[in-house]
């Protein structure tokens, strides 16, 4: 006959056991994303840059949704994310992860180099990590973000820092000058700088407010190829 303890146990078990599959199955880390999570952890940085429920999401660069899931989980069901790339194979992959773990409020958008291409005046927050110093042409791509923002809606960057990060070249890196010198350029300002992470920096960039309205949309968005 099992003892009282012996019994406990195996319900203590029986539980631990289901709730490890219930979080398998909503929010699979896959291979090579449990070291990076480690260094730029997800709950922190959403966290820092004030996402909630309910708020909608553009992560641009992607990949194959390290922290895309994550930023789903935060925003719940009643947000949205719209996971951008300019790789359609990787937007596959997100799409197919969705599939898997049963995640309903990711949708994928395949951007261009200078352009998102997410839907106008749909955002609370764009997003991007381990992105921005892979943009060729970064002041065109924040100019053409901007009619993606709604009213009061800033742009996170979570980069290298070059002095931070000595395993990477500076080009795969991004100076707080480098991206302040961008921004203004591209019509925002740099409105917070954060140093927590011990190789990353994340910057908040915000629109500047503009005589007559918001920051014009560059000729590529108005006559797309």
């Amino acid at each position: 006959m099992m003892s009282k303890r012996l019994r406990t146990a195996v319900v203590l078990g029986a539980v631990l056991l289901v709730a490890a599959l219930v979080m398998a199955s909503t929010q699979t880390v896959e291979y090579g994303e449990r070291r990076t999570n480690e260094r730029q952890p997800p709950g922190e940085i959403m966290d820092a840059i004030g996402l909630m429920p309910g708020m909608v999401v553009g992560e641009v660069g992607a990949g194959r949704g390290r922290f895309t899931v994550h930023l789903a989980a935060r925003v719940g069901p009643a947000g949205k994310v719209y996971a951008n790339d300019i790789d359609a194979n990787g937007l596959a992959h997100i799409r197919d992860r969705c599939r898997r773990d049963g995640i309903t409020n990711i949708e994928t958008i395949l951007g261009r180099v200078e352009d998102p291409l997410f839907p106008r005046d749909s955002l609370d927050l764009a997003f991007m990590i381990l992105t921005y110093h892979h943009l060729s042409r970064p002041v065109e791509f924040l100019r053409n973000l901007a009619p993606c923002l709604k009213p009061g809606a800033v742009v996170a960057v979570v980069d290298p820092d070059p002095v931070k990060d000595s395993d990477r070249r500076g080009y795969e890196s991004t100076s707080k000058e480098e991206i302040e010198r961008d921004a203004a350029e591209a019509g925002y300002e740099l409105v917070r700088h954060e140093t927590f992470l011990p190789r990353d920096n994340l910057f908040i960039l915000r629109p500047k407010p503009h005589a007559g309205g918001r920051i014009g949309v560059s000729e590529s968005r108005r006559n797309p190829r």
